[in-house]
């Protein structure tokens, strides 16, 4: 059937609209698909392009170079050397064991440190590059380098780990660094991503541990290029971080070494000398020590084990954490308190018949027939108890804690080292809030002799010394500069006591080492130029009944070592121009004048001369054994040669 001319012109119109709508449809889903490839392309290139790097690019942190330690004349305590290590990314191996099985066929790998590495992986996401095995000869590296394409995963790799050069001689004052712990990161505020990284090495102990994160540095990074297999094809860029600051101690590597070497030679002991201008901590010595460098790695359970059981404490830093009855060194102070609250002038004199008497308890001197009468420079002289005893009733506790602590007794002193104790200066109020109970002139006399609840560290007692010799309240200071620059010398201001008081107990200090009478007359110094002032002090660490001393007061020879007596001395010189001074104390050693001094004066004339001292400074009956002593000591080369006082 013929259609009309108007049905072929609707049919016309509706095929035309049809099509204008369909046109429509495919020019808009045109113009969507244009607009969402530009977006692509173009707006989201860079996150598109970053999405197919990861594909084949890998983002890994660099560990900066730890900051170095130097002495304070520049010499290396703690370094860092090269470590080849083989290291594993899990992401990357795909099958562990397989990979592993092949790399034991090609390098021996402990067992016990594959265990533990292997527990590690198994807690560390899948990418943290995990280390096997270090401390690898350049051999082992070259063979697995080799062998790269059947190890997927396997990345030989160098990387610094710590070496302390001098072993001993620093390692309680340096510390140690060692692997990131669980405990460490539990105390540990900030979340460096360091720290993550497995068997990453922070401090300790000692300024190690207290300079952490100036040692540390920060992190870098470096985008290396993969294949399909997880092999390093390239590295496309690196930033090496910010390395750890260095530091300059203040400590002289010589005569560190000859303290250690002296206390050697006893079985327990420590030693501290410092500058009375500045502060500054010349030797810091504690006996027996240890080897930092085993703890680095890890320390293996039977070289720990001999550390801890040792009944010497070779662990413990004596001469910061030791807390000591000061003994008789502690007179100076009841001295200065009495001249300074007026009860007593320097000829007045107390009368000694070998004991007080405090109601119906007797305080005994050392010397059981008494020293008659005696004077303020008799009384430190021949360090007679009944003097301070007396001394005690009339100053009071207070007085006496008050002078102490401008000296530096109970107070724990800002320096970079590890549990550094305040040790304990009582009076009164302390009492009352550590016992509940009220002081008692017992208390007074005990602690007048440094004895009862006082308790010094040799650090306190070397601060004391230094302040008596320069009159100023000069502080310790152990980090010379930190990145070349300087750290401030504090405490440079007067005492505040009278300095004629303060010469009073000079001249008797003076008097204890330079004349007949003196309890320390046997470690004098011949040299005019270097004579030293000093006082010994004997603390006793038990009691002693009235039946033993009826029967003759046993003596440390016959005790346990444990319960003799501590063997204590301070002193500085040169007398008359203050460079050096020291304290020592040897635990259980015995005597203060006959086992602590000759280790005072020895460390003091060192010191002054820069070297072994000739033997003309020593009193000419001394020198055949003072000559046989050196020839014990076990010196570096550099140390034992005389040299420039680098004081």
């Amino acid at each position: 059937m013929k259609r009309s001319p108007k049905d072929t012109e609707t049919s016309v119109r509706r095929i035309t609209r049809r099509g204008m709508v369909l046109g429509s449809l495919q020019l808009g889903m045109m113009g969507v698909l244009g607009w969402r490839m530009r977006q692509m392309q173009v707006e989201q290139a860079d996150e598109f392009r970053l999405l197919a790097e990861e594909n084949r690019i890998n983002m890994r942190l660099i560990a900066p170079a730890r900051g170095l330690i130097f002495d304070r004349g520049g010499i290396p305590v703690a370094e860092n050397t090269q470590n080849y290590r083989i290291v594993i990314v899990r992401e990357d191996a795909g099958d562990v064991d397989a990979v592993i099985d092949r790399l034991r066929q090609l390098i021996y790998l402990d067992p016990d440190e594959l265990e533990r590495s292997l527990r590690e992986m198994n807690r560390r996401s899948a990418f943290v590059p995990v280390t096997l095995t270090d401390q690898r000869s350049w051999e082992d590296i070259a063979t697995v380098a080799v062998n790269a394409p059947a190890l997927p995963g396997i990345i030989p790799d160098v990387g610094l780990t710590r070496h302390y050069p001098l072993g001993p001689d620093f390692s309680h004052i340096v510390g140690y660094v060692g692997p990131v712990s669980d405990y460490d990161l539990s105390r540990i505020e900030d979340k460096d991503p360091l720290l993550q990284i497995p068997k990453f090495q922070i401090g300790k102990t000692g300024v190690e541990n207290k300079y952490e994160r100036e040692l540390r540095g920060k992190a870098g990074n470096k985008r290396i290029e993969v294949n399909a297999a997880g092999r390093v094809m390239r590295e496309l860029s690196r930033d090496n971080g910010v390395p750890g600051a260095n530091l300059q101690l203040t400590v002289d590597t010589n005569l560190q070494n000859f303290v250690e070497a002296r206390l050697s030679l006893e079985e327990s002991a420590a030693a501290v000398i410092m500058s009375p201008q500045s502060g500054d901590l010349l030797a810091i010595g504690s006996a027996p020590t240890f080897d930092p460098n085993k703890f680095v790695r890890g320390i293996s359970v039977p070289d720990y084990k001999a550390l801890t059981e040792n009944i010497y404490r070779p662990l413990a830093n004596k001469s910061v954490q030791g807390a000591y009855p000061p003994g008789s060194t502690f007179k100076m102070m009841v001295t200065l308190a009495a001249l300074d609250a007026g009860v007593m002038g320097p000829e007045d004199t107390e009368y000694c018949p070998g004991f007080s008497k405090v109601g119906d308890r007797r305080f005994h001197c050392w010397k059981r027939g008494g020293h008659g009468y005696v004077n303020l420079e008799k009384s430190l002289q021949q360090s007679c108890d009944v003097y301070y005893y007396e001394l005690a009733q009339k100053v009071g506790i207070d007085k006496i804690a008050e002078t102490a602590r401008r000296f530096g007794f109970g107070e724990r002193f800002d320096i970079p080292m590890s549990a550094v104790t305040s040790g304990i200066m009582p009076d009164k109020a302390w009492k009352r809030e550590r016992y509940d109970a009220e002081w008692r002139i017992g208390d007074s006399l005990n602690a007048s002799i440094g004895q009862g609840y006082v308790l010094a560290s040799p650090l306190q007692l070397a601060v004391m010394t230094a302040r008596l010799a320069s009159g100023t309240s000069v502080m310790p200071r152990l980090i010379k500069s930190v990145d070349g620059v300087e750290t401030p010398i504090e405490g440079d201001t007067p005492l505040g006591f009278n300095e004629n008081h303060l010469r009073m107990v000079r001249r008797g200090m003076y008097a204890v080492t330079n004349t007949r009478r003196g309890t320390g007359y046997s470690v004098r110094i011949d040299a005019d130029n270097q004579r030293i002032a000093g006082k010994s002090g004997t603390s006793q660490v038990r009691n002693i009944t009235v039946a033993e001393r009826a029967r003759g007061v046993t003596s440390n020879a016959d005790l346990p070592w444990e319960r003799r007596d501590h063997a204590l001395f301070v002193a500085y010189a040169p007398y008359e121009n203050p460079t050096h001074a020291a304290a020592v104390v040897v635990e259980h050693g015995g005597g203060g004048s006959s086992v602590a001094g000759p280790l005072a004066r020895d460390i003091l004339l060192y010191a002054m001369h820069g070297g072994i001292p000739p033997l003309d400074a020593y009193p000419s009956s001394q020198r055949a054994r003072i000559r046989a002593q050196f020839a014990k000591l076990e010196l570096r080369e550099s140390a034992a040669q005389p040299g420039r006082d680098r004081a």
